[in-house]
C-alpha cells in the first residue's frame, strides 16, 4: 500500500514549521521545502506517482515545469506517464521558454511543486499560450489553496491537499506575537509589498 504523501515529506524533512514569507508575499505557519524531496529520487518518484495516476486518462502532450520548483516534478510525471517533459525559465525576472519549443495545438499541463494561490502559474499559462499550446492546468506536489482564494487555474491532480492557513502580512498572527523570526525561503523575487514585511 502507498504511504501517504504527508509521511513521505516529514521523513524529507521538507514539512516545515515556524513562520514563513510565501512566494505570494503571504505568511504561514508551515512550509514545504520541496527541493528537501527532489534530494531523493525514489522518494520523489513515490510521490510523484500519485499525480500520474489521477492524469493517466488526460490527453497530454507536454509537461512544462517552471523554473526552479517545477522542473524535477515535470520530469518526473513526463517519465512516469511517457510524455515530452520542459520547462520555463526567467530572463530579466520574466517567464520565459528560452530553451524549448511548444508546438501549436499541444495540449500542456504545468508541474508545480507547491500552489498557494495559483498567481504565479499564470506566468506560465502566458508562455504556453503565446506558443500556441492549450493550457489544461495545473499539477503539483502539494495543494495549498484554500476555498476562499481558489486557483485561477485548475488543479488536475495534487499529491497532498493541506489545508494550511495563511494570511496577508498585515492580518499574520505570528507578526502580531512576534516569538518567530519571519524567513524567506522560496526562490522568487518577492513584490514590493511582500519586501516591505521584511
Amino acid at each position: 500500500m502507498a504511504r501517504e504523501a504527508i509521511e513521505v515529506l516529514k521523513e524529507c524533512e521538507a514539512f516545515l514549521e515556524g513562520h514563513f514569507l510565501l512566494s505570494s508575499g503571504r505568511h504561514s505557519g508551515a512550509y514545504c521545502q520541496m527541493a528537501y524531496l527532489q534530494q531523493y529520487p525514489d522518494k520523489c518518484a513515490e510521490v510523484m506517482t500519485a499525480v500520474a495516476d489521477k492524469l493517466r486518462d488526460q490527453q497530454i502532450d507536454v509537461i512544462v515545469g517552471p523554473a526552479m520548483g517545477g522542473i524535477v516534478y515535470a520530469y518526473e510525471l513526463g517519465r512516469q506517464l511517457g510524455k515530452r517533459a520542459i520547462f520555463t525559465e526567467r530572463v530579466d525576472n520574466v517567464m520565459t521558454l528560452k530553451r524549448f519549443a511548444i508546438h501549436p495545438g499541444e495540449r500542456c499541463i504545468i508541474a508545480e511543486d507547491v500552489v498557494t494561490t495559483g498567481i504565479s502559474s499564470l506566468e506560465t499559462k502566458r508562455v504556453i499560450e503565446e506558443a500556441g499550446g492549450i493550457c489544461l492546468g495545473i499539477t503539483c506536489v502539494v495543494d495549498r489553496t484554500r476555498p476562499e482564494a481558489p486557483s485561477p487555474i485548475p488543479i488536475l491532480a495534487s499529491a497532498l491537499k493541506l489545508d494550511l492557513p495563511n494570511y496577508a502580512p498585515e492580518e499574520c498572527p505570528l507578526c502580531k506575537e512576534g516569538k518567530l523570526p519571519l524567513v524567506h525561503l522560496g526562490s522568487r523575487k518577492m513584490k514590493q509589498a511582500a519586501k516591505q514585511t521584511l
